[in-house]
């Protein structure tokens, strides 16, 4: 069966828009989910034949569309500028909206087959949206299947390691930036005095675990903990932040990794802005980037560096 005239394939971008100031456009493609639905992602390519090591750029919770994915592509721009330079095709991408708890409940998805169908045990979670797009890019010209990375910042850093805990063998390497991986680490957090759970549903923006021993005596199962924390079969750079009130969380999370893997890294910085390794361009086309900025894109830049194939 031949597909329809003007049809497009999965390997076709549904939208190429130009990002200013650059001659690398965003090249918008939708990856197929592990249940047949699809998720964006903005594809831009440095300059040369290719293929190109691939980074995947994402940030916190999902949601938001297509919508949200081109204010990323424009508005923060200029990591994947930094990127690019740098000699890798990269992409912003969109995910579903987080399930509380979904990785702590759902435990690993399973595929089968019933009337030539598929049928899943649960339904896929966001992680597994990047999944779908890892495997969707790989397939691209332009990439180097072999050489794909992960830069995740705050609930994408700890996407990075429900996604290495279940799917092994997809990355080279990630890094994982004020990665808040209370569920990961199985925090109890109900009795947080600043936590407050309505329907199920736990309200923790105000959360404040700033020392490695607060989080560490809140750790309700060490030992699924480790399992999923060895699991981590790639090398990780984990980045915190001095001011951020969940630092105790990120620096403890590096300290569980590097229990079990000699090729886990520390690095943290002094700055105001959650996200700071993001810097943002604003309606002028003027990009807000700091010492303390570049000093830190730089280092992620080397780590990639040093474990490329």
């Amino acid at each position: 069966m031949t597909a329809a005239a003007g049809w497009l394939s999965t390997a076709d971008p549904v939208l190429v828009e130009p990002v200013a100031g650059s001659d690398r456009p965003a090249r918008y493609h939708l990856a197929e989910t592990l249940d047949g639905l699809y998720t964006p992602y903005a594809l831009r390519l440095p300059d040369g034949p290719g293929p190109h090591p691939f980074v995947l750029v994402a940030y916190g919770n999902g949601g938001g569309g297509m919508a949200w994915l081109r204010d990323r592509v424009h508005r923060f721009r200029h990591v994947t500028d930094v990127l690019l330079d740098a000699g890798y095709a990269c992409a912003w991408t969109r995910y579903r909206t987080e399930v509380e708890l979904g990785y702590q409940r759902g435990g690993p998805l399973r595929s089968e087959v019933r009337q030539g169908m598929g049928l899943l045990n649960r339904a896929p979670l966001e992680y597994e949206d990047e999944v779908a797009v890892l495997r969707d890019v790989a397939a691209h010209p332009a990439v180097d299947a072999g050489n794909l990375f992960h830069l995740g910042v705050s609930h994408a850093g700890e996407m990075l390691l429900k996604l290495c805990s279940q799917y092994p063998g997809l990355l080279r390497a990630g890094v994982a930036v004020e990665p808040a991986a209370h569920e990961v680490l199985t925090l109890r957090l109900e009795d947080a005095p600043t936590v407050e759970t309505v329907d199920g549903l736990r309200d923790i923006e105000h959360l404040e675990l700033r020392g490695t021993a607060q989080v560490r005596e809140r750790i309700v199962d060490p030992e699924e903990v480790a399992r999923r924390l060895a699991a981590v079969d790639l090398p990780v750079l984990v980045v915190g932040r001095e001011q951020d009130e969940l630092q105790g969380i990120f620096r403890l999370t590096y300290e569980l990794l590097a229990e079990h893997h000699d090729d886990v890294q520390w690095r943290s910085w002094s700055h105001d802005v959650h996200g700071f390794v993001y810097p943002e361009t604003d309606d002028e086309g003027v990009t807000h980037v700091d010492d303390v900025q570049r000093e830190a894109l730089a280092a992620i830049v080397a780590f990639l560096d040093a474990h490329r194939g």
